[in-house]
């Protein structure tokens, strides 16, 4: 039994020691002995001990109620069934999260993995690997300060300020040099190359120093309508054009096939802009494509869950679990019919002819397939309602993009760094005091099929995010072939996910007006439940879907790319006890893709 919110690596050999259990089961009955009836459970774990390793890296989750919640509840409560859902709801949240200002994170770039860095090694010759290795070693100051930047958004505080420091030994002004390669000013920028305004274009109304006329990117894109596809430069000048199929092909076969792209990859449907203005122009105003889009379990809101599709370890929901389904649903809907009673607005037969739907829907018990059935139902009903709501303004591509929704294309990684006193030799004479910064990582990785991997270490994410597979957690299931490269999967946790249904309240409808409702204000929260560190044990994350750097002049940033931390809990199954853990350390998850997850991410 665990004792705190978190122990170190030494603390799985002292938690099987017989010698401490006896004497843990022998305190725990003095206990009990001297107050038989004021022991009961503690809604707050014991501050979490830290570790350090040699890096300096944050420990293994090893979250657990304090030993006086385990003690006094074990007494009252018998043993009861180990699965299923937590029989009770978790208290209001005691400990608030850091709010983080936009700006805090918009240094914060989405990371891409390729494939695992060892098959990019064994593919080419050890010397030049070496060499190029070498030859990326940084210079100037200015590959100092780059090194430092990219070591700092990996989460090596102590790597990046060694390479800041000697940056600006080398140049004192090296920030600023960063500022204009990467940061260009907005006067810098070259204008579009439409050639209006523009005297070297020759045009009649060209006037000398006359501004280019800009355009807005709707009356860019609008017009590209009447451009057609042209064929490649021919190689040699003078010879004729190489033929182009694709040009010759009426707009109906274009968007079939441009549509079997989206649903293959919506990141290479996109991407298909970038050839053309004629696919620019189609891939930006084909409504009919962004619709299957949404409505597809592929990558849209057709693959979202709002309830629990499967057990915490994976295994399929039973019978008892749909029963507890449908009473909690049936109490939320007199919960709701109660408020709307009190505030007036239904009235006496209204009331009466929905008690009676009410109870005849508590009387039903739906089966796994009819379950699964009228939740896609109310997934496109849903849809639907905020399609023609304010938010979206009846756009299904601005739905696609703003919408909350989860992916699952790679990895959502927290890096958490923070700095705590240390301690000075007492064989040395020192003005200063050490410190330590602490740096560990949090990774969760969502399935479709409602699952989810939850991981705490102090590896690094391009060691661990092409292991995040439920292939690799059950090779290492219960510590098995703990000698693989994949071996930091022992401590994985398994678990599942739901989103929290949109609040229909807030659903307005496009043509009226008022202030402007933000997507995240209707839905965008998450529920993670996953396994303890002890089969009585369920972690719970209270978790909300956010975008980084969401101040102004913020259009381009990814969207939905962060989970921000709103409660952490523990439950205790036997006593049915919830316990709380800080939120003072925890940092927001961003989304990282993995491309070796495959383009559908499974």
């Amino acid at each position: 039994m665990s004792t705190s919110g978190d122990a170190g690596p030494g603390a799985s050999s002292s938690s099987v020691n017989p010698d401490l259990e006896t004497f843990r089961e022998q305190w725990r009955a003095e206990v009990r002995a001297r107050h038989p009836t004021t022991a009961g459970p503690s809604n707050q774990p014991q501050q979490q001990s830290q570790q350090t390793t040699q890096h300096h890296h944050h420990h293994h989750h090893r979250a657990a109620p304090s030993v006086s919640a385990t003690a006094g509840g074990a007494t009252s409560n018998p043993p009861v069934h180990m699965g299923g859902h937590p029989r009770s709801q978790p208290p209001p949240p005691m400990y608030k999260p850091p709010v983080l200002k936009d700006y805090e994170d918009d240094y914060v770039q989405p990371r891409s993995f390729d494939e695992p860095e060892a098959a990019v090694s064994a593919a080419g010759d050890g010397e030049a690997g070496s060499a190029s290795a070498a030859s990326k070693e940084p210079v100037s100051a200015l590959d100092h300060y780059e090194k430092a930047v990219e070591r700092e958004a990996a989460g090596s505080l102590g790597d990046s300020l060694k390479l800041y420091r000697k940056a600006f030994r080398m140049d004192d002004r090296v920030d600023q040099q960063y500022k204009n390669k990467h940061f260009p000013k907005a006067a810098a920028k070259a204008t579009a190359a439409t050639g209006l305004g523009d005297p070297a274009a020759g045009g009649a109304d060209a006037t000398p120093g006359a501004p280019a006329k800009k355009l807005t990117m709707k009356e860019l894109i609008l017009s590209f309508a009447n451009l057609a596809i042209e064929p490649a430069q021919p190689e040699i000048e003078g010879m004729p054009e190489p033929p182009c199929p694709i040009a010759a092909l009426p707009d109906e076969i274009m968007v079939h096939i441009l549509r079997d792209v989206a649903i293959l990859d919506v990141g290479d449907y996109v991407r298909l802009a970038r050839v053309c203005e004629r696919f620019a122009f189609l891939v930006a105003t084909e409504d009919r494509i962004w619709r299957r889009i949404c409505l597809g379990e592929e990558w849209g809101f057709g693959g979202m869950h709002y309830h629990w599709q499967l057990g915490i370890s994976g295994e399929p929901l039973t019978g008892e679990d749909l029963i507890r389904e449908a009473e909690a649903e049936a109490e939320a809907r007199s919960q709701a019919r109660e408020e709307a009673r009190a505030s007036g607005a239904e009235t006496a037969e209204s009331d009466s002819d929905s008690e009676e739907d009410l109870d005849d829907d508590a009387l039903q018990i739906l089966t796994l397939g009819e379950r699964s059935e009228k939740h896609a139902q109310e997934r496109t009903a849903t849809t639907m309602s905020l399609f023609r709501s304010s938010v979206y303004n009846s756009s299904w591509q601005r739905m696609f993009r703003l919408r909350p929704r989860i992916r699952f294309g790679g990895c959502y990684i927290s890096t958490v760094n923070y700095i705590r006193p240390g301690q000075a030799a007492t064989t040395q004479y020192t003005w200063a005091s050490p410190v330590h910064i602490v740096t560990y990582y949090r990774y969760l990785r969502f399935f479709r099929d409602g699952s989810v991997l939850s991981l705490l270490t102090t590896n690094e994410p391009v060691d661990v995010v092409h292991h995040m597979t439920k292939e690799k957690a059950a090779l290492h299931v219960k510590g098995a072939n703990p000698h693989l490269p994949s071996s930091v999967m022992t401590s994985v946790l398994k678990g599942r996910w739901k989103l929290v249904e949109a609040d229909q309240s807030t659903i307005a409808p496009s043509s009226s007006s008022g202030s402007k409702i933000s997507p995240t204000d209707i839905e965008g929260d998450v529920v993670v439940e996953t396994e303890g560190v002890m089969p009585k044990y369920i972690y719970r994350m209270d978790l909300s879907l956010r975008s980084s750097g969401g101040g102004k002049g913020s259009v381009g940033l990814p969207r939905n790319n962060k989970l921000v931390w709103r409660g952490f809990y523990s439950y205790d199954r036997l006593t049915d006890d919830w316990a709380e853990f800080t939120l003072k350390n925890y940092k927001p998850f961003f989304y990282s893709r993995v491309r070796s997850y495959g383009a559908m991410g499974e």
